[in-house]
């Protein structure tokens, strides 16, 4: 099963990442307060979150100062989406994403939302295509996992390999701290 429909949970991810108050606070009622506080940050220092699907391909695409990154939003109740379900369509995605990022030295992150999953956050992050040679990019994604591969070169998903939001979220945060100073 590749996922449900990610519309809902797009909306759900620009909301949190533009830092609108009632959706931070939202989600991160239930976390620990460290996962917690790099969400509220969220509300003082947000993304500027654009609607890309149908145009580019991608979902989103995140931008900060000296920061931006497109996201493919993908969503399931099971704890692994398999690419090439669906007659591979999220497979070829997947590769249609990495060549068109490589062009330019970007990257695409693939944001996994655990449907009905209690007791952490529900939304894990992960990397794919080739690390960008340099910038804050470069750093963050050193850092997050990739879309593990079958054999037979097939996307897969796992939401426990994922990295938290919380924790994609402070890494952008430190990076771009860093280098500011």
């Amino acid at each position: 099963m590749v996922g449900h429909s990610s519309s809902a949970y797009e909306r759900e991810l620009r909301s949190l990442l533009e830092g609108q108050p009632d959706a931070v606070r939202r989600y991160a009622h239930s976390l620990p307060p460290t996962e917690r506080s790099e969400f509220e940050r969220l509300i003082e220092q947000p993304f500027l979150v654009i609607r890309a699907a149908g145009s580019l391909g991608f979902d989103l695409v995140a931008l900060r100062r000296e920061f931006a990154v497109p996201l493919e939003v993908k969503a399931s109740s099971e704890p692994v989406i398999r690419f090439s379900a669906a007659s591979g369509r999220a497979n070829a995605q997947l590769e249609l994403h990495r060549k068109a990022v490589e062009r330019v030295g970007l990257t695409v992150l693939y944001a996994y939302r655990r449907v009905g999953f209690r007791g952490a956050e529900a939304w894990r992050v992960f990397v794919t295509g080739k690390t960008p040679e340099s910038g804050i990019l470069r750093l963050v994604c050193r850092r997050l996992p990739k879309v593990s591969e079958t054999p037979e070169g097939n996307g897969i998903l796992r939401w426990e390999e994922g990295s938290p939001l919380s924790r994609f979220l402070y890494e952008v945060r430190f990076l771009m701290e860093r280098q500011a100073e």
